[in-house]
């Protein structure tokens, strides 16, 4: 639903809902931290332990680039876990359940993906992985690099819009007998989805930066043969 225009572009209701997240975020955030002690209260300890969760889970797929990577995944998996709950509000649909909204989200990954990928190997170095081990396969590893950000943008969209849908078809069909559960459905779907698409985007940053890494030990592994 279109709500006014700027110009040339349209600002839909999604777009409105967006904005109104970042927003919301950047104002939590300043207050959040802009006091922070030694002796921590209940918020300060909460936004540790969240935070200390999301490093561990970052650590534990690239120990050595955990504070590095942590901005961005972490970003990632906040904002994607608010966008998905708003759809529990009432007459607010998820921004995540729009493609254009999640195809966004796709293609910072994809070039995250490189970013961190030549910052960490250089240039040269981090593009010879798509030659390797035969200049034939380059097409193959470019389809791979485009067929996963599809892949990652279409999963969520298609797993948030599903979950909507059937929140309102149970609705239909039960009425007010069933928010409840459905409720705690949509909020541990919400969750999940928001956790996968970060540590995919995760694993996809990682492979990236251990490209050359990998070479490497290929390299040896030929040798030994």
């Amino acid at each position: 639903m279109v709500l006014f225009k700027m110009g040339p572009f349209a600002i839909t209701s999604i777009v409105m809902t967006t904005w109104l997240i970042m927003l919301a975020l950047g104002v939590f955030s300043w207050l959040a931290t802009r006091n922070l002690t030694l002796d921590p209260g209940p918020l300060q300890a909460m936004l540790e332990g969240v935070v200390s969760a999301m490093e561990e889970s970052i650590y534990a797929v690239l120990p050595d680039r955990a504070q590095q990577l942590l901005p961005f995944i972490g970003t990632l998996w906040i904002y994607i876990v608010l966008a998905n709950l708003v759809g529990v509000l009432p007459h607010l649909h998820a921004p995540t359940g729009n493609l254009s909204v999640t195809a966004g989200l796709a293609l910072i990954v994809f070039l995250s993906v490189h970013w961190f990928g030549i910052r960490s190997e250089g240039l040269r170095r981090y593009f010879r992985h798509y030659i390797i081990p035969n200049p034939i396969l380059l097409p193959f590893h470019l389809i791979s690099e485009i067929t996963r950000t599809v892949a990652l943008a279409v999963r969520l969209f298609g797993n948030i819009m599903s979950l909507e849908m059937a929140a309102l078809l149970v609705l239909l069909v039960a009425g007010l007998l069933a928010p409840v559960p459905l409720l705690m459905l949509h909020i541990v779907e919400s969750l999940v989805q928001a956790y996968i698409f970060g540590m995919l985007a995760l694993i996809y940053v990682a492979g990236a930066m251990q490209s050359q890494q990998n070479l490497e030990l290929d390299d040896k592994g030929d040798g030994n043969e």
